[in-house]
């Protein structure tokens, strides 16, 4: 007994230190077994999970196999309809212009109410609408927008034309009247007035009208007047005419337009 003793409390002993040796290198084997088997497992299990069908899937197919199989005489809705001469695979109606395949059934699998899906097709129409009503107005602002340019455009180049036929008249109006010795325009606007005319030789009297006051437009109009029938001359024509008969008989007209 004291020799067993011993040796359970001898711990340099060969035989503690052989007890030792064999326990240690088996523990990363025990790891490995385990591991093994955890991994198993889980592919059992994903072997069974695969397997097994969903509840959906399952209804489906059951209904699937139900629509595919035509009704049989059990059923009491087919057998009224064979008592009153339906046969199988003929349209329905008197006059047999009915359908011939039973209406598709549609299930409902989301979890919105009755009544949603319509909600959403409105309101994707009324999205669709206010889109198509946006993209028009604005199609709209565009084209309003190069119009008035077009006409702003359309407006400078009607100005910048009254101005050449108004300097032309002047032009025209200070030859003619050099040549019947007339020193003095009637108005000071009558002739082009050089570059280097100071503002004080450009004044007018208080009791007349300042050319400022005219358009570009009436000066054309009054200058226009004034050649006709002082000169018998048209500047679109470009001549100067015998007598009054024959400037109203030759002449299109006092204005641009008549010379189109």
């Amino acid at each position: 007994m004291r020799l067993n003793m011993a040796e359970e409390e001898d711990y340099m002993s060969d035989a503690f230190i052989n007890v030792q040796e064999d326990i240690r290198p088996g523990l990363p084997m025990l790891r490995q077994i385990r591991e093994a088997h955890r991994k198993e497992e889980k592919q059992q299990e994903a072997n069974l999970k695969n397997r097994q069908k969903s509840l959906k899937e399952e209804e489906q197919e059951r209904r699937d196999i139900g629509l595919k199989n035509a009704l049989g005489c059990e059923n009491k809705g087919f057998a009224l309809l064979q008592k009153m001469g339906y046969k199988s695979g003929q349209a329905l109606g008197k006059s047999g212009d009915g359908i011939v395949e039973p209406i598709p059934l549609s299930v409902k699998t989301g979890k919105s109410g009755i009544g949603h899906e319509t909600f959403l097709k409105r309101k994707a129409e009324e999205k669709l609408e206010s889109y198509r009503r946006k993209i028009h107005m604005k199609n709209q602002a565009e084209e309003k927008a190069a119009e008035q340019f077009r006409m702003r455009l359309k407006n400078k180049q009607d100005e910048m034309k009254l101005e050449g036929d108004l300097r032309r008249s002047q032009r025209a109006c200070q030859q003619l009247d050099t040549q019947k010795n007339i020193q003095v325009p009637r108005e000071a606007w009558y002739w082009l007035s050089p570059e280097e005319e100071t503002e004080e030789e450009e004044e007018e009297d208080e009791d007349e009208y300042k050319s400022e006051d005219l358009s570009v437009l009436e000066k054309l109009q009054i200058l226009t007047s004034y050649l006709r029938e002082e000169h018998l001359y048209c500047i679109w024509c470009g001549t100067a005419y015998e007598d009054k008969e024959d400037l109203s008989s030759n002449c299109p007209g006092p204005t641009s337009a008549d010379h189109d």
